[in-house]
């Protein structure tokens, strides 16, 4: 089941194609990456997701039906340019927000309360906004995002001026949300964000959707079947089915560290058995391409494609 079904979406601005003939699916319960450079059309179907705009062309579903202004109040949106009013008090600009999200003033006051207890910024609640911080607006505008505990819960560049210390914090907060139930998308520049939370990805560029799928698929997808190995013994230059990349002999250690890169055709398991003929094997691991060799690798190939 998708909480998100995009399909067919084309967004233009005068001579500008935005997103051109999108479509891919945010599985429920997923935390799920949207990646591309700067400009290629994200920030433009996040706005479509969350109604700011509507698609020249295609539709969006939510939760299988196609979306409509009542979903507003099941989806967060944190967007890159933070907005707070900023001449308002912070406890009564976020009971006002969660007010505008459908809860009652009972409700509202209570998760707000609640938040601020779990922030410990409770001498925050008289303070004008522009008072504060930049980055302690921004927890402010997290609060803001999730108070309502949606559905889906949309965040663009959500560590964004945060320290290591608050950015952790957001990030368990996010965590926790996610065990509660709700469906993340990140739009991210941070491979490591990614690396780290995300679980599916989609990648546009240049207003196309050009990869998306489990991260873990795509990991295997971009494979080099590339494998490095140490351990003890001396290895020779003999020929093998398998491509020798590089080897270092100690022989005063009698060890060695090599890589070597297989064909598909063959298992890791027969490279060991080849290699176990001559060495004694300690360490022998797949040299997995990251997700910022991967973001690169595919906006270039798909750029020299043009």
């Amino acid at each position: 089941m998708s909480i998100i079904k995009v399909e067919n979406v084309t967004k233009r601005y005068s001579a500008h194609t935005a997103l051109d003939g999108v479509s891919m699916e945010v599985p429920t319960g997923s935390i799920f990456g949207l990646l591309g450079p700067n400009g290629a059309g994200k920030t433009s179907l996040i706005r479509i997701i969350t109604q700011i705009t509507a698609p020249d062309e295609g539709t969006i579903y939510f939760n299988g039906e196609v979306l409509k202004p009542e979903h507003a109040s099941r989806i967060g949106y944190l967007p890159e340019e933070r907005g707070l009013y900023k001449k308002m008090k912070v406890g009564e600009q976020l009971v006002y927000l969660s007010r505008l999200k459908g809860l009652s003033a009972k409700d509202a006051l209570e998760k707000v309360k609640d938040w601020f207890i779990r922030f410990e910024i409770k001498e925050w609640w008289d303070k004008n906004v522009e008072d504060l911080s930049k980055g302690m607006q921004q927890k402010v505008q997290f609060i803001s995002t999730v108070v309502h505990e949606p559905e889906l819960i949309i965040l663009d560049e959500p560590f964004s001026g945060f320290d290591p210390i608050n950015a952790n914090l957001i990030r368990d907060e996010i965590l926790r949300l996610h065990d509660r139930g709700s469906t993340i998308i990140f739009s991210t520049h941070r491979m490591e964000t990614v690396e780290q939370l995300c679980d599916h990805i989609a990648l546009i560029n240049k207003s196309k959707k050009v990869l998306d799928g489990k991260k873990e698929d795509i990991r295997k997808q971009f494979s080099t079947y590339t494998y490095k190995i140490s351990g003890t013994g001396q290895l020779e230059d003999r020929e093998s089915p398998f491509e020798r990349l590089s080897v270092k002999n100690e022989s005063e250690k009698n060890s060695f560290e090599a890589v070597y890169r297989i064909n598909p055709v063959h298992s890791p398991n027969e490279l060991i058995n080849w290699l176990t003929s001559q060495v004694e094997i300690h360490q022998f691991e797949e040299e997995i391409p990251s997700m910022g060799d991967i973001f690169i690798k595919t906006v270039q190939d798909d750029s020299n494609n043009l």
